[in-house]
């Protein structure tokens, strides 16, 4: 058993007494460095259950103030928060819920200048932005710096979950090799998103980061998870790394970080 106080044992017992946890996942779970990607709909209930589940050191990327349209299905903020930095909101919500957690606050702009920086002290990315030059830019990223991009997306009443893992499974642009074209792709400001549909897959996302920190279970790399909030209905799609992908393919063509928003039409976060 690792060193817990009293509190500690307390508060993470139920994780304690599962055969796959114990306290020695506990006490990894404790030392992990997650950063997340985004302080709004999936960043919400991914930084809830990070924090809840006691991952110890958690980074929040983001440059977004609240707005009120926000709380339809960004659950840490509140009416108070309004006009807060989310990053802001996120570290208050997140320091009262579990004090153990160690909290830093990113108030930057993603960047091809600065973003190999900012995952370089993590383990593990979980990527909960909502636009293409944000998902390019943080896949290139990690693929160059071999770090797990626990990917999810939601749009209206559909979302989707993968893990992308350097050198065991594909990535982002294996699926997608190219940008789409300005105007192509509308925003879930533009096309509208169920709220709670951010909480399934938010919380997906955060199920295979604790999975990858403890080694424990089926990951869903080489998987798709698909979701349908008005089906009711998950499906699971296989995926191959396309040996000609031009970032993690046999012979890479894209070897340096380019800033996407000129060929998606928006800005990253």
């Amino acid at each position: 058993m690792a060193d817990f106080t009293n509190e500690q044992i307390y508060r993470y017992s139920r994780h304690i007494i599962l055969p796959e946890v114990g306290g020695i996942g506990q006490q990894k779970l404790l030392d992990a460095r997650v950063l997340c990607l985004g302080a709004g709909g999936l960043g919400s209930p991914i930084l809830q259950y990070l924090a809840a589940a006691g991952v110890g050191n958690i980074g929040v990327v983001d440059f977004d103030v609240v707005e009120m349209s926000n709380l339809q299905r960004q659950i840490i903020h509140n009416s108070d928060k309004i006009g807060m930095k989310k990053t802001e909101s996120a570290k208050q919500f997140i320091e009262k819920l579990n004090p153990d957690v160690k909290v830093d606050v990113i108030n930057e702009r993603l960047t091809s200048s600065n973003i190999m920086d900012i995952i370089d002290d993590y383990q593990i990315v979980v990527d909960g932005s909502d636009n293409f030059p944000t998902r390019y830019l943080v896949n290139d990223a990690c693929v160059m710096k071999n770090k797990v991009n626990v990917h999810g997306s939601i749009f209206r009443f559909e979302g989707q979950v993968t893990v992308f893992k350097p050198h065991v499974g594909p990535c982002y642009r294996c699926l997608y090799p190219e940008p789409p074209p300005p105007g192509m792709s509308p925003s879930c400001q533009e096309a509208g998103v169920l709220g709670v549909l951010a909480g399934v897959i938010g919380t997906l996302q955060t199920v295979e980061v604790i999975k990858e920190i403890l080694g424990a279970g089926d990951q869903l790399i080489g998987k798709l998870l698909l979701y349908s909030a008005l089906k009711t209905e998950f499906r699971k799609l296989n995926l191959r790394r396309d040996k000609d992908c031009p970032v993690c393919g046999d012979n890479p063509t894209v070897t340096k970080l380019i800033d996407y928003e000129q060929f998606c039409g928006v800005p990253a976060i």
